[in-house]
């Protein structure tokens, strides 16, 4: 039993070992584009001046309110910006991870290797799920400097363990992106269009009362509105115990789900590529 443990311990360390180069890859990949790298901020501050104006035609009475106060448009829609385009960026990079692969002609002979396909998804985006993060709280962090926005300390780590219980399932659409890529190459327009849906009906933007009844409903269950409204509380007004362990809970629950499903996604469409013998093929 000792020796089994022992070779289970050695193998995850193996294993382990892999997704740090992965991360070192990328991470030097990111680093040699510098003007790429710089323009995502860039980016990032026109989406916070265009919101800032939209903001100003907004109704303030159909903000909702976080602790009796009622939130201002910048606050609301800063956290919804940064989650929406945290949840954007991660699933596009690891569809894209893959994609890249496929164009380099280094998928076949990546798989080949002795590593399992769980490694080679965690070591794809391994690099987008520690920086995309600490791009978010930075975002916040100067979008609150400088529009003088009214962020709680107190709330970041209850924001943070309610983005630790989300990230999984953000993984999950990713790792189901990056099956679709394998199967249908450029046309994966349907994962699109569902990660575009999921954006415009979770409240990132506009609040949900602004919604059409019907759509309503569908917003209030909808895993991105849980991840930035919990968030939003946290952030803007705290959050009790209670309240926080009922949030991650939920999201976690989902997450479990979402990694499951793009799992298998990933695996029958890898299974399918093998048989066909087209996995090479891009």
């Amino acid at each position: 039993m000792t020796a089994l443990a022992a070779a289970l311990s050695s193998d995850a360390r193996a294993e382990l070992s892999k997704v740090r180069a992965f991360l070192r890859r990328d991470l030097l990949t990111a680093w040699s584009y510098r003007v790429a790298f710089f323009s995502e901020w860039v980016q990032l501050a026109f989406q916070a001046a265009l919101f800032y104006m939209v903001g100003r035609i907004v109704n303030p009475a159909t903000l909702p309110t976080y602790g009796g106060t009622r939130a201002t448009y910048m606050e609301f829609v800063a956290v919804g910006i940064a989650v929406s385009v945290f949840v954007a960026v991660t699933v596009a990079r690891v569809s894209a991870q893959i994609r890249q692969e496929q164009l380099a002609g280094t998928l076949e002979a990546l798989l080949l290797t002795p590593t399992t396909p769980a490694t080679i998804q965690l070591g794809s985006v391994a690099y987008d799920l520690l920086y995309v993060p600490i791009r978010m709280g930075i975002f916040l962090l100067l979008v609150a400097l400088g529009f003088g926005l009214h962020f709680h300390a107190s709330g970041v780590p209850a924001a943070a363990l309610i983005l630790v219980a989300f990230i999984p399932f953000v993984w999950g659409l990713g790792i189901a992106s990056a099956a679709a890529t394998l199967t249908v190459r450029r046309g994966t327009s349907a994962i699109s269009y569902l990660l575009t849906g999921l954006m415009l009906g979770s409240g990132s933007y506009f609040p949900i009362a602004a919604f059409p009844a019907w759509l309503q409903g569908l917003a209030r269950v909808n895993p991105l509105t849980i991840a930035v409204d919990g968030m939003r509380h946290a952030l803007l007004a705290g959050m009790s115990g209670g309240e926080l362990l009922r949030t991650a809970g939920i999201l976690a629950a989902t997450s479990v789900v979402g990694v499951i499903g793009g799992a298998l996604a990933f695996r029958v469409a890898l299974r399918r590529e093998r048989r066909r013998g087209t996995l090479g093929q891009y």
